[in-house]
């Protein structure tokens, strides 16, 4: 029977040659990241100059947001090509795409781990419905990011009468995966890690594409694991394994059995940590959206604080999930978000994203960048940076309630509430509110069509969208509906009836 094959990282970083397609398994914060064999490819660049002209292929975001993951590919040459669902944890990189250093794309995370699925299994492509009428739509980009960016990923079929998305087949020489513990048959547990991600997939991409799969553990084991259910990737799908006893489970924090799910939620928890400020008037707000015993997506950011805000005042949170798997954990935020303490389930990243897909979310909050009058909302892009979507277009586009979460302005806001009553105390600068998008990053006309739900909620101001177009809802005790929104839009909204009262019996600002 086969046996494992351990090979040193430096070994592994020797077999990447020039031109090769090259997967990265994983989220940031560390998650179930190979950076030890990642590094070990970086020495190798800045040493001889190879291996170069790499395509980057990652789902999520990957590693530390200063050196790790995605950026020990960010050099000059060693990267010819990246697809990436979300871009912010490596500036570097960010910058060789600015500088049309490198062919930049960005498409919806489920969309690219689930390609490598179907890579896996020998299909011929994607087919789906995620990414219509967004960035990822070759009507609105196709996923490209700068002038370099000329080839078409994605282009748009129509099956029995349905108009889709054909993301094309990819091909992958390499994939970068981890996991706890490696046993003589060379079988992975994932068993001690917050997650599963997408590592089979990228390793039955990898391997049945007549490529090589690099797994990094923490542990080698002299016996087989037991319970067999608890091996993640088969030895069959391992070429070579790489021990790296000093594998932390995320950033620079050693092994936590809580975030692995080996630990039950105890009896009584400690208080939660709520949000500040802005942030807090505007997760509070959102937080009256939820609704008892329904299945709830948190995104990152100001969402990530509502159920904080929830447990404080005693709400129904629901069932919830996160696109890295875990299902009704306490939700780690800032470069943890991804992992939870106490989760109940934990499930392959590219099942969650099937699971978002077929719609089983029913409410989703997640954050908002900018809006327009359309009712579109931009993640993906801003400023002069790549983002990426991550999990946000898989989420927001099936999900039957969706509840972005922003401030209303950017750039100097400064918000004061006193005895119940918001006060804007200075303007900000940039709108956030804007007649057009940047990027579309979910769509407004799309989600009108099929009658999707959509409110967003700011720290002053609710707005809905309905079929004739965005209305303004609701407004904060203590703002001006007049002077402290309609006159600081660039467009016209429409208004509730409810609030047009208020606005005829109101004297003019």
């Amino acid at each position: 029977m086969r046996q494992v094959r351990w090979m040193d990282a430096d070994a592994m970083a020797a077999r990447v040659f020039d031109g090769a397609t090259v997967v990265l398994s994983g989220s940031g914060g560390g998650l179930q990241e190979a950076d030890h064999v990642a590094a070990a490819i970086e020495r190798r660049f800045l040493a001889t100059g190879h291996p170069r002209d790499l395509t980057l292929v990652h789902g999520l975001g990957i590693g530390d947001g200063v050196e790790s993951g995605v950026s020990r590919f960010a050099h000059e040459g060693m990267v010819k090509r990246v697809i990436g669902g979300h871009w912010t944890w490596s500036r570097r990189m960010q910058a060789l795409a600015r500088r049309n250093a490198i062919e930049a794309y960005t498409l919806p995370a489920g969309p690219i781990q689930t390609l490598l699925r179907e890579a896996g299994a020998g299909r011929h492509g994607l087919v789906t419905h995620i990414g219509l009428h967004t960035f990822a739509d070759p009507r609105h980009g196709g996923g490209k990011c700068n002038e370099r960016a000329t080839d078409d990923l994605v282009e748009v079929i129509t099956l029995g009468g349905r108009e889709l998305l054909w993301y094309k087949p990819i091909q992958v020489d390499f994939a970068l995966i981890r996991g706890t513990a490696c046993d003589p048959l060379g079988n992975l547990t994932s068993r001690e890690e917050p997650a599963d991600m997408d590592a089979f997939a990228a390793a039955m991409a990898a391997h049945n594409g007549g490529g090589e799969v690099f797994a990094q553990v923490r542990d080698r084991l002299d016996a087989p694991i037991v319970p067999a259910r608890d091996v993640s990737v088969p030895g069959v799908l391992v070429d070579f394994v790489c021990l790296h006893e000093a594998q932390c489970q995320t950033t620079g924090a050693g092994y936590d059995a809580s975030i692995a799910g080996r630990e039950a939620a105890p009896a009584e928890r400690d208080a939660p940590v709520l949000p500040e400020g802005l942030r807090y008037l505007i997760a509070r707000r959102a937080a009256q959206e939820l609704e008892p015993d329904r299945c709830v997506n948190f995104g990152f950011g100001v969402p990530d604080g509502i159920p904080a805000v929830a447990r404080a005042e005693g709400l129904e949170i629901g069932w919830t999930t996160i696109e890295q798997g875990p299902h009704n954990g306490e939700l780690l935020g800032g470069h943890l978000f991804g992992a939870t303490r106490w989760p109940s389930a934990i499930v392959k990243s590219t099942e969650q994203f099937d699971f978002f897909s077929g719609g089983g979310v029913d409410i989703a909050f997640l954050g908002m960048g900018e809006m327009d009058a359309q009712g579109n909302v931009n993640v993906s892009w801003l400023g002069e940076n790549i983002v990426g979507p991550g999990g946000f277009v898989d989420i927001t586009q099936r999900a039957k309630k969706v509840v972005f979460c922003g401030a209303f302005e950017a750039k100097g806001l400064e918000v004061a509430q006193r005895d119940g009553r918001v006060q804007i105390v200075r303007p900000g600068s940039v709108p956030k509110i804007v007649p057009q998008v940047r990027h579309i990053t979910f769509s407004g006309e799309r989600a009108r069509a099929e009658r999707q739900k959509v409110v967003y909620v700011t720290e002053r101001a609710v707005f809905e969208l309905r079929p004739a177009g965005l209305t303004l809802m609701e407004v904060a005790p203590g703002i001006d509906p007049r002077r402290d929104v309609l006159e600081r839009l660039a467009f016209p909204v429409a208004v509730d009836e409810r609030l047009q009262a208020a606005l005829r019996r109101a004297p003019e600002s």
